[in-house]
């Protein structure tokens, strides 16, 4: 049986940050194949961006989801994100938590930086989020 390659922490002496839907740390072994997603926005092949910000959230996490998919890799492979969200506040925030448990139900969440923004590339745009995956 193979060793994980993919190991989801939170060290003691640091909060726990599975409230907010993310963990503090990723470790890869370097042996296996890591895999790189763009940023993905909240618009599916139409490029139609919902005004809504947890509809968005959901087509970000399924784009991601078929990008993985393509390398066989799922989202339970992905130890590092980045989100971008437009106009941040508490309630965005609360989105994400709960979105985030929807996608990893087991409570390992990737490592995830999360920045607010002012601005995408894209008029509508109000989320982006970029992974690392490794197979394991």
């Amino acid at each position: 049986m193979k060793e994980q390659a993919l190991e989801i922490t939170n060290p003691e002496g640091i909060y726990d940050p599975r409230a907010h839907g993310y963990s503090h740390v990723a470790s890869v072994s370097a042996k296996d194949l890591l895999v790189f997603v763009a940023g993905q926005g909240g618009s599916k092949t139409d490029g139609i961006l919902s005004n809504d910000f947890r509809t968005q959230v959901k087509i970000v996490f399924e784009n991601i989801e078929i990008a993985l998919t393509s390398k066989g890799l799922k989202m339970q492979n992905i130890a590092k994100l980045t989100t971008l969200v437009v106009n941040y506040d508490d309630e965005k925030h609360q989105v994400l938590i709960e979105e985030s448990n929807r996608v990893w139900p087991d409570l390992k969440f990737p490592v995830n930086t999360l920045i607010p923004v002012a601005r995408l590339a894209l008029d509508g745009m109000l989320i982006e989020i970029d992974a690392t995956a490794v197979s394991f």
